[in-house]
């Protein structure tokens, strides 16, 4: 079932996706740094932050992967099936 964050991201553009994963990203790491200096209240809110930031960047590429044309997708196909052989 799909969180309502998830939900929420499907309604912005491309453009409020790429700025709102920047300021995501920009504040996720000023909390990091301020737990390690002074500590937090709820030191559970950099999951938070670092889910939300792992909602954008796969909605981003569900995107990119959507807007692929079918020779794109092909090559796609191409690379995975030899990175799986080699394993």
């Amino acid at each position: 079932m799909a969180t309502k964050k998830f939900l929420e991201l499907k309604g912005y553009s491309d453009e409020e996706l790429a700025s709102q994963l920047q300021v995501t990203e920009t504040d996720y790491h000023k909390l990091v740094f301020d737990h390690g200096i002074k500590g937090l209240d709820n030191p559970l809110e950099i999951r938070e932050f670092r889910r939300d930031i792992a909602r954008m960047k796969t909605e981003i590429r569900r995107r990119e992967l959507e807007n692929m044309t079918e020779a794109q997708l092909a090559n796609r196909s191409n690379i995975r099936r030899r990175r799986k052989k080699k394993s």
